[in-house]
């Protein structure tokens, strides 16, 4: 049987935690800052964990 390949997007977009959570970063921080407000960004700003029921899902990908 061939090894499991990585998902390449999922591998760009999630970092395990050193207790095995997965991370990761908030939407609609990317472009158009000038239009958001500081008090937005600030709160997008910080990483965010994956809930448990899409961290299954997620974890398969990596091959975790």
């Amino acid at each position: 049987m061939p090894k499991m390949k990585t998902h390449s997007g999922a591998k760009k977009r999630f970092k395990l935690t050193g207790s095995g959570k997965l991370k990761r970063q908030q939407a609609n921080r990317r472009h158009y800052l000038e239009h958001k407000s500081s008090r937005l960004t600030r709160r997008l700003a910080g990483d965010k964990l994956v809930f448990k029921g899409d961290a299954k899902v997620i974890k398969k990908m990596l091959g975790l």
